[in-house]
């Protein structure tokens, strides 16, 4: 690919990992993954959202990876995972399940966070084995479990049939979103982030979002279309909070709050006044501290080797 897949310099340059691998799912699917920080610090595991890729936690790993082990991995078909021909959310909860047990000891803990379909990827992977066995606690940032079609903001009129049928086609449109140019900009951070955030925020989230290949970007717009896992919420019953924007259109604080009412232990719900949806890099201090603060309270200093099941990239 050409295209500039993140910015290069500032806070939301992704630092150079310590490793990567290549971890193999339960259907092939090859999932890129990267490790920062000392082995043998409490671990972090992020996952990140549709149209992303592991350089949307940019400010997290910098900011945690002086005293934790932290993972992040691209979702099938993002960033240097390779497209597959499966999209769904028992696959994202494959390919999560793949990852934890690929980088972490047997019985080792760590905080998940997922943004968005990140966030949905921890939904649909709570009751598998594990998960349960390696998820202290969850960071849901910005994310919803069904409905998403319909409560979406991003065209500004009310709520109804005809919202939702215009909202499906913007969302899934096939059209390439070409290169970033001054009007992509606007039109990003108009439908993803809050009207007060910073050029640097919008310019790394629009790197990031352009260079996600269109006909990924339009298969896995209908999974999140036909979403539906209200069922996985009730499943996670580690220790889970939640942050979300005021002014996100794409997941708004309906859902943050539905979350919090159905999670059988919900620690926290934060909502950001005046954020938008892409909350890891318009709030990345309070994020990186949510984070940090699941890791303190919630892993024990006493771990074993971490395991390796993949395939080191050298």
């Amino acid at each position: 690919m050409t295209r500039l897949m993140h910015v290069a310099a500032g806070p939301y340059a992704p630092p150079v990992p310590a490793r990567e691998l290549t971890v193999v799912s339960a259907d092939g699917a090859r999932i890129h993954v990267e490790v920062h920080g000392p082995e043998d610090a409490p671990a972090v595991v992020l996952a990140h959202g549709w149209c992303c890729s592991t350089a949307f936690w940019a400010a997290q790993v910098r900011a945690l990876a002086a005293d934790h082990r932290v993972i992040a991995y691209d979702q099938r078909g993002h960033g240097r995972s390779p497209a597959h021909p499966v999209c769904g959310t028992e696959p994202l909860a494959d390919d999560l399940e793949a990852v934890l047990a690929a980088t972490l000891a047997p019985g080792e803990r760590a905080v998940i966070g997922g943004h968005s379909m990140g966030g949905m990827t921890v939904m649909a992977a709570a009751s598998r084995p594990g998960v349960r066995g390696h998820a202290a606690a969850v960071l849901l940032c910005s994310t919803g479990s069904s409905r998403l079609v319909e409560s979406a903001t991003v065209l500004p009129f009310g709520q109804g049939r005809l919202r939702t049928w215009l909202t499906r086609r913007v969302l899934g449109s096939r059209a390439p979103l070409g290169p970033v140019t001054p009007l992509a900009r606007r039109i990003l951070k108009y439908g993803t982030m809050g009207p007060g955030s910073a050029p640097d925020m919008v310019e790394a989230c629009a790197r990031i979002v352009h260079a996600c290949p269109s006909r990924v970007r339009h298969a896995w717009s209908g999974v999140l279309d036909a979403l539906d896992l209200d069922h996985g919420v009730r499943e996670l019953r580690m220790p889970v909070e939640i942050v979300v924007g005021t002014a996100d259109r794409l997941t708004p604080p309906v859902h943050a709050r539905s979350l919090a009412a159905a999670l059988p232990n919900c620690v926290g719900l934060t909502e950001l006044p005046g954020l938008g949806h892409m909350t890891p890099v318009e709030a990345p201090d309070l994020v990186t501290g949510r984070i940090r603060a699941l890791a303190a309270a919630h892993i024990s200093t006493d771990r074993t080797e971490p395991a390796v099941h993949a395939e080191e990239i050298a």
